[in-house]
């Protein structure tokens, strides 16, 4: 990358004044003075894939001025439980190859359970129909301007939901956006489903065993990433219903299910949603990003943190 940088200066004499590469890594180089801006592109699948935030943090600290700019500033990763039957029975059926009996003479049986677990092991990695989620998301947020870099060794999320309809929850998905904070502008990248689809898509972790809520049953859980050294993160994932209709007030867990998933070896499914047309109730799904922009401009800081989103209707049954 350094080398092409060079040549593409070497052929615009005005840049060659202007731009010096320095090829190394950031934890390594040495540079002669501070820089007043600092523009990368750190993301990964969900946000965080690939570690590259930890250099980035390591960036800021090394060669960024106090109070300089960072492009991107702040990023947010939104969650939310969906219901995809065609997903789920995709994923489980990649392990029937392993129930057969007499494979060439071999029982191939025994490992059917491990395989299983396997392919519920891969997040997916695909554009979605928003339709598909059963309730608003939720976010959590990090800013890149104060973020430790020990904070990336593990990041923990509990996860609270309000199902907007009655279905089968067959896992949680995710995607992310990051801030573009200009002097004068700022601009939002986002992942989002039903916005236009990017090189990362979204994000989904499906359970091998779905729950069953009702319109209205609340959905708690935690999502916890561990990093490790593949330059990645261990997903460990619960999503539980809470009692609902007489006697909630009780409290109480009715179904939990969890699962244990690597975000280095996710299925790249890699499948568009068909296009549709959005009806008047989902016009507010549409705009979240403006909703989200707004709440945050009337925040003094962001920090890691929680937040429930005011998307009133992204739980709409999709028939397949």
């Amino acid at each position: 990358m350094a080398e092409y940088a060079r040549r593409l200066i070497s052929g615009n004499p005005s840049l060659n004044e202007r731009i010096t590469v320095v090829k190394g890594k950031v934890e390594d180089v040495e540079l002669p003075e501070k820089a007043d801006i600092m523009i990368s592109e750190p993301m990964g699948t969900l946000l965080v894939n690939e570690r590259m935030l930890e250099s980035y943090v390591i960036a800021r600290d090394r060669f960024l001025v106090p109070n300089g700019k960072m492009f991107p500033s702040i990023g947010r990763m939104h969650m939310a439980p969906f219901s995809d039957e065609y997903l789920y029975v995709e994923v489980a059926n990649k392990a029937l190859f392993w129930q057969q009996q007499n494979y060439y003479g071999v029982d191939l049986t025994s490992l059917y359970g491990p395989a299983f677990q396997g392919y519920f092991s891969q997040p997916v990695v695909d554009a979605f129909d928003p339709r598909l989620l059963v309730a608003p998301p939720i976010m959590h947020a990090l800013d890149f301007t104060s973020l430790q870099e020990e904070e990336l060794y593990e990041i923990d999320i509990p996860l609270r939901f309000v199902s907007s309809v009655g279905t089968r929850v067959h896992g949680l998905a995710c995607w992310f956006d990051v801030l573009f904070d200009g002097s004068t502008v700022q601009r939002w990248l986002t992942t989002a489903p039903g916005a236009p689809t990017t090189h990362w898509y979204q994000l989904r972790c499906v359970l091998t065993q779905p729950i069953y809520v009702m319109a209205g049953q609340e959905i708690t859980g935690r999502l916890h990433l561990v990093a490790h050294s593949a330059q990645s993160y261990t997903m460990y994932l619960t999503l539980s219903a809470k009692m609902w209709g007489a006697g909630a007030e009780q409290g109480g867990i009715i179904q939990t299910s969890s699962g244990k998933l690597d975000l280095k070896e996710p299925y790249y499914r890699m499948s568009q949603p068909q296009a549709y047309a959005w009806n008047q109730e989902q016009q507010s799904h549409q705009q979240l990003l403006q909703t989200q922009d707004s709440a945050l401009q009337s925040q003094d800081a962001v920090g890691p943190g929680l937040v429930q989103q005011p998307v009133q209707n992204s739980g709409v049954a999709l028939n397949r």
